[in-house]
């Protein structure tokens, strides 16, 4: 999947219009349906507030790496290791 795509399945998934979105990261809705269409690709400092938006990596919005994240700031140490043990039994279902 290219960045286009991606973002606007990430975008839809977090329920955001591309202007809620593009207020979030401080641009204009224009820029994000540019994105979207693939007729601009954003900066770097672009793309990094938009992957702390929706908790990913770089990587993985440029399509470089498949893996999805989830962030577990605030989560105990016992509770990350349930979220691991239940993603790896996933994995093998």
């Amino acid at each position: 999947m290219d960045f286009s795509n991606r973002l606007k399945q990430l975008r839809t998934e977090a329920g955001l219009t591309q202007l809620q979105l593009a207020q979030r990261l401080g641009i204009t809705k224009s820029v994000i349906s540019f994105y979207e269409l693939s007729e601009r690709a954003p900066s770097p400092d672009v793309l990094i507030r938009l992957a702390r938006v929706f908790h990913v990596s770089t990587d993985y919005l440029l399509g470089l790496d498949k893996r999805e994240t989830i962030d577990i700031t605030g989560i105990s140490k016992k509770d990350v290791a349930i979220l691991r043990a239940l993603a790896e039994s996933l994995r093998h279902k």
